[in-house]
């Protein structure tokens, strides 16, 4: 019962986490900042600035919205990313088929390497993912 109890808060707190991280990235306004308003120009009361891991943009009053996306240097953080959810994701269907209280996955020997590999799947996806992210510009 003890180990079952392991597994499943283990497995719940791991899925957890790769699923805030992927809801993370697909978020768009990390950074938000209010331009204008008081004492600002005439002509543009209030513009916003947001930023998020793909590009830069800028909205003003007239609701008119300018992007810029980042250089290629950010391309390769964004690859890193995506293989760290990508293994995350496969290391979550390996740890569920691997836990003692599922009935799919065969015998003791099998449950016990898919829980491994899942494991491992999981420690190599958090590698690549939540540490290769700089946000100091």
């Amino acid at each position: 019962m003890r180990k079952r109890l392991i597994q499943v808060s283990g497995f719940l707190i791991s899925t957890l986490g790769w699923l805030f991280v992927l809801c993370t990235m697909a978020m768009d306004y990390w950074r938000i900042t209010q331009i204008g308003g008081q004492g600002g120009s005439f002509i543009i009361k209030v513009a916003w600035y947001w930023s998020n891991l793909w590009q830069d943009c800028f909205t003003d009053s007239t609701a008119v919205t300018n992007c810029r996306d980042f250089p290629v240097l950010w391309s390769g953080v964004r690859g890193l990313l995506m293989c760290g959810l990508t293994l995350g994701f496969f290391g979550a269907i390996f740890c569920f088929v691997g836990m003692e209280c599922t009935y799919i996955g065969g015998g003791g020997k099998n449950k016990d390497m898919l829980l491994f590999a899942g494991s491992v799947f999981h420690f190599v996806g958090g590698k690549y993912c939540p540490w290769s992210v700089n946000f100091s510009r």
